[in-house]
């Protein structure tokens, strides 16, 4: 429920309350004793999904931009009349005027949001580096990105180019300092006794992940996205969606840079590239959810609807096209991955295959283990490969045996840059 307070100006009064008489809504009237400009104060009841419908009447009946009007959550309401009301209003979504409300609170001010997004960038660059999960999600907390994502999708819909455009910038301006913020922390840290020496990021799982996005990704940001728009016009868990938002976009953005920091223009280019799909997924479900959930412009004359659904449309369809473009590059990877995983097996089971031959008695194959990084093997072709070869008591290891598996392998596979490692496990017996 919601409590609506009203200063009713002058010569208003008997329409405004023939409006709540009309709707059968229980009020309260007080004579007002301020500047003169109004004659009473109103107050009443309303379930959130009537404040709407019941503002704009008001508005019609005499009420503008400059009465004030101030809508209140109640903790509870205890009366049998009031059951009558939340029958009639039984949605759950809340108001034009609250959802601008809210999408301006989400969105702080320019300092709190920089100090907030480097520090958050900072914790989950240096998570990234100690490939710890924990790290990585103890920053999402501090990430101010949710706001900037509802206030551009409530702009865009309910036709507020200010708003819309704070929202935009926002989240622009935000993710290329958070991809610089990743870049300075690397360039600092690469060469210094913190970070074992001649690290490769791309070893690293954490920093992987980022730089294999596949089609798989898009369900963390639509998902986000749809759940950040669902939290604000329910005003639950919004915490912990703004958690959501942010790691589909802040650990990419610190990949980004680390993959600058190190040179490695693949790692900067695919974890950039699943920033910008997870940032425009985002967007397009919450502008999609807000959309479908009814949400228009005030139903002024100074608001021209037509031109409002074509902005609407407008951006939905940039946002389409630029997620059809850079899907390019995620179905390439998920075809890379899909054929990758092809000739993991293929490998592995010829190994087993080679081994298990009369000529290596004695050798039994344990295990492979197959380092492969999609962006590494894309830029370079190489491949690394380790296995581990149990020597039974007696038996006796070709000394060339590394070499004959990869001649092997490269022909099964059809790999030009294979590397193969063996490890071997000695077998001992006690008398």
């Amino acid at each position: 429920m919601r409590l609506v307070q009203v200063l009713i100006p002058n010569g208003t009064r008997g329409a405004v309350l023939d409006v709540l008489d009309g709707e059968g809504i229980d009020y309260a009237v007080w004579e007002e004793t301020g500047r003169g400009d109004f004659e009473a104060l109103l107050s009443f009841p309303i379930p959130e999904s009537g404040v709407e419908p019941i503002l704009e009447e008001l508005e019609v009946a005499g009420l503008n931009e400059n009465a004030y009007t101030i809508v209140m959550a109640t903790e509870t309401v205890i009366s049998q009349r009031a059951s009558r009301l939340e029958k009639r209003y039984s949605g759950l979504r809340i108001s034009r005027e609250e959802l601008v409300a809210r999408a301006e609170d989400l969105a702080p001010a320019g300092s709190t949001y920089v100090a907030f997004l480097v520090l958050s960038t900072i914790i989950a660059t240096a998570g990234l580096l100690l490939d710890s999960a924990a790290t990585i999600i103890g920053a999402m907390v501090v990430a101010p990105l949710m706001g900037p994502a509802i206030t551009a999708s409530v702009g865009t819909v309910l036709g507020n180019e200010r708003l819309a455009s704070r929202g935009v910038t926002f989240q622009v301006a935000g993710l290329a300092l958070a991809i610089a913020v990743g870049a300075v922390m690397g360039w600092l840290l690469k060469d210094t006794f913190l970070l074992p020496p001649e690290l490769d990021i791309r070893d690293i799982p954490q920093v992987a992940e980022r730089t294999s996005p596949t089609f798989l990704s898009l369900f963390l940001a639509l998902g986000s996205g749809i759940a950040g728009a669902i939290s604000v016009m329910r005003n639950a868990g919004s915490a912990l969606v703004g958690v959501a938002i942010a790691v589909a976009l802040i650990p990419p953005a610190a990949t980004a840079g680390l993959g600058i920091a190190w040179g490695f223009d693949g790692v900067a280019l695919a974890a950039g590239t699943l920033v910008l799909v997870n940032l425009l997924a985002i967007n397009l479900s919450a502008l999609v959810l807000f959309y479908l959930a009814g949400y228009r412009p005030v139903d002024d004359p100074s608001f021209d609807q037509r031109a409002i659904r074509r902005n609407v449309l407008r951006r939905l369809g940039g946002i389409v096209a630029g997620m059809l473009l850079l899907s390019v590059v995620l179905g390439a990877v998920t075809v890379g991955e899909f054929l990758t995983n092809d000739v993991e097996l293929t490998l592995q089971s010829e190994a087993q295959a080679m081994l298990d031959e009369p000529e290596y008695e004695g050798l039994n194959y344990e295990g492979t283990t197959t380092e492969f990084d999609f962006v590494k093997y894309a830029t370079d072709g190489s491949y690394e490969m380790e296995i581990l070869v149990g020597v039974e008591e007696g038996a006796t290891v070709p000394p060339d045996l590394a070499q004959r598996i990869d001649d092997r392998l490269t022909e099964a596979a059809g790999i030009d840059d294979l590397s193969v490692r063996v490890g071997f496990l000695d077998e001992q017996v006690s008398d």
